[in-house]
């Protein structure tokens, strides 16, 4: 028993763990001193009685911080082996090395004074299990964490006096470098220049992050990303545009030339968050050159902002998206004034859906409205509200394309030269490097083969992209752009304009529709600028009204049946360009159809109403045959008149007639010859 009896046999036949830490990695390569006494420190344990071989080393946690046990493997497995009693004491230099963490650091006197197990720095030997020895060991845990606070806060406190001057050098993305003087700069490099000004050209255009990725995915661009960790930092990648990469362009503030610090918070177990930017602890707009201005960046997160799915909850309006919906984004509800949603049935047909109070209290939606009947007219209405100003806004957009495509251009040029610069780099390196040394130049090689490579891909990228875009923009396109221009409705009505484009031209003239459904369907627009437009439009027929002959096409066949058949009727009205309920043409079932449906008498009734008589009435009332009835008839001797494909009507023959036609039924002649007042009667019409 020694060090006031506190070192007893039970301990000396258990291991001595000696725990060795730094703080970082910087202070393992300059501050070997402090490593080399702690190493040292194990010479201590041999004087209290520890063989040699009973002493462990435990240096797994150097370079790592002791604010927390989660990434120390070192400290855990001393933790685990004082647990299991392999361990009869614990050194380490200083109380500091093992935790600054007072949660870590009592769980393991805890758990020292369960075991029986021992600590010892250079200032003493201490016994868990003693009062006095616990104290003090639990205020110099408690002195090492608030030692670690104060190198923290005197450490923020640096930095943040220095980011308020700007001075703080930080990070900065793709598209910005140091100078030699340390100043924030433009890019020099013109590729790096012309992609990052592309992003934000082209999301002023689509008004999305997404239709940012879709179209120079389409126009195949790459983007700039600056590697900053890992053996190749500092280096450039070329990259192809995804919606993460974009968002991070169009929401860093150093884009627009602002020096900011203190954007995000971190919290101990907890995920990075993103703070207001009223609450970000530095913000020096102006502080280095930008790709936009300030104004230009606050508009573009004003954009993603209504663009997100919490702004859709609050009511912003959206962006234009696929469908057939024209209004999707743009519709209020004139009921409870809150943004009404777009619903398609199985034949996609668009619905306007007001779900406030469905999705609040559970009841029925507030309004639900077909667009079929709301979109033409607004159509309609926006047709009428061009005016021939609109040839100057179609120049200005051919200016635009036309600028477009020489950005695009010089973008693929640029990665044209570069990829030519740096095959011409690497074929100099395998010209210049000693063919003795074959790994050298296999090597060397390779990277040659792999950037004549990349300059194949370029070559090939821009002949494709060129092929598709630039015969678009040619001068006969300018023209067609020009008689588009000033045919509106032709460019609004063209069946291969897409949806999505309809929206944004629609979106350019109007804020907001409100619907409001009563008797009627009541819309109010409100247009850019602050006028406004009321329209009001009959509620859509239903499904039975909707299949229902129309009363002018009944009206039609009510009189043309006085004198027509049901298969002329038919020809006449496709003639005159009518339709049944249903939008077919007409045949002679259908009409007959319609006929039965309103109860039209048809051109037969109104025959036989006339006195006209069927040839079965003919043979019984005056006992003559078929084949005498339809000889007569063919010449001309009894009058008939075809009341359908294939059934006459006869005119009652007079007293002498009938006599003739019974001699010549017995056999006997005597048959009056033809005479124009008898002949058969039919309805000509033209073919």
């Amino acid at each position: 028993m020694n060090e006031n009896g506190k070192i007893v046999k039970s301990h000396l036949q258990r291991n001595a763990y000696l725990y060795i830490r730094q703080s970082s990695l910087q202070q393992v390569t300059h501050n070997t001193e402090s490593t080399a006494r702690q190493y040292r420190f194990r010479d201590y344990a041999g004087v209290l009685g520890w063989q040699s071989d009973q002493i462990v080393v435990i240096d797994e946690d150097l370079g790592q911080s002791g604010g927390s046990a989660a990434d120390r493997n070192g400290f855990q497995r001393l933790v685990a082996d004082v647990t299991l009693g392999k361990v009869g004491i614990v050194l380490s230099l200083e109380v500091s090395r093992l935790a600054r963490n007072c949660a870590d650091w009592h769980r393991l006197l805890e758990i020292c004074a369960l075991s029986d197990t021992l600590i010892a720095d250079e200032d003493g030997l201490y016994d868990p299990n003693h009062f006095n020895d616990r104290l003090i060991l639990g205020l110099r845990g408690t002195m090492s964490e608030a030692e670690l606070h104060f190198l923290r806060a005197r450490m923020e406190g640096g930095k943040l006096n220095k980011a308020r001057r700007g001075e703080l050098r930080m990070t900065i993305p793709s598209g910005l470098v140091y100078d030699a003087a340390g100043r924030v700069v433009l890019d020099p490099d013109r590729q790096v220049q012309q992609a990052t000004r592309l992003i934000f050209e082209t999301f002023g255009r689509v008004g999305s992050a997404w239709g940012v990725v879709q179209t120079l995915t389409q126009q195949q661009a790459k983007l700039p990303l600056t590697i900053h960790t890992g053996p190749s930092a500092g280096t450039l990648a070329w990259v192809d545009p995804t919606v993460n990469r974009v968002l991070r362009v169009l929401r860093n503030p150093r884009y627009a030339g602002a020096y900011t610090y203190g954007r995000t918070r971190h919290k101990k177990g907890v995920p990075v968050k993103q703070v207001p930017q009223d609450e970000w602890k530095v913000l020096i707009p102006d502080a280095h050159p930008g790709y936009i201005t300030w104004e230009r960046y606050q508009a573009n997160l004003a954009v993603l902002e209504a663009n997100s799915l919490r702004a859709r909850k609050n009511g912003h309006p959206t962006p234009a998206r696929e469908g057939s919906a024209l209004l999707q984004g743009l519709v209020v509800c004139g009921r409870c004034g809150h943004r009404m949603t777009i619903q398609y049935n199985h034949r996609r047909t668009p619905y306007y859906v007001c779900r406030q109070s469905s999705n609040e209290r559970g009841g029925r939606a507030c309004q639900i409205i077909p667009g079929t009947t709301i979109d033409p007219a607004i159509g309609q209405l926006v047709v009428e509200a061009m005016t021939p100003a609109t040839i100057q806004v179609a120049l200005e957009v051919f200016d635009e394309l036309r600028q477009r495509h020489d950005d695009m251009d010089a973008l693929h040029q640029s990665r044209m030269e570069r990829a030519l610069h740096e095959a011409e780099w690497a074929q100099r390196q395998f010209l210049l490097a000693n063919p003795e040394n074959r790994l050298v130049v296999d090597a060397l090689e390779q990277r040659w083969n792999d950037k004549l490579g990349d300059l194949t891909a370029a070559k090939d990228s821009y002949a494709e992209w060129k092929e598709q875009k630039v015969a678009s923009l040619d001068p006969e396109m300018r023209n067609r752009v020009l008689d588009l221009a000033r045919d509106f409705p032709g460019v609004w009505n063209h069946p291969k304009t897409p949806p999505r484009d309809r929206k944004r031209m629609l979106r350019l003239l109007m804020e907001d529709v409100t619907l409001t459904r009563g008797d009627d369907i009541r819309l109010q627009i409100r247009w850019k600028g602050g006028a406004h437009t009321e329209l009001r439009i009959p509620l859509p027929k239903n499904a039975a009204d909707a299949r229902r002959t129309p009363q002018n096409v009944l009206d039609a066949i009510t009189e043309l049946a006085q004198h027509h058949t049901d298969q002329q009727i038919a020809h006449l009205l496709n003639r005159k360009g009518l339709r049944s309920g249903t939008g077919l043409t007409f045949t002679s079932q259908v009409v007959a159809n319609a006929r039965a449906a309103k109860k039209i008498p048809s051109y037969r009734n109104h025959l036989k109403e006339a006195g006209m008589l069927t040839s079965a009435e003919i043979m019984e009332r005056f006992g003559i045959t078929q084949a005498v009835l339809t000889r007569q008839r063919k010449t001309g001797t009894m009058r008939a008149v075809r009341c359908n494909q294939k059934e006459y009507l006869y005119e009652p023959p007079a007293e002498g007639l009938i006599r003739r036609l019974k001699q010549e039924n017995m056999g006997k002649p005597g048959l009056c010859p033809p005479n124009d007042r008898h002949r058969v009667e039919e309805v000509q019409y033209e073919a």
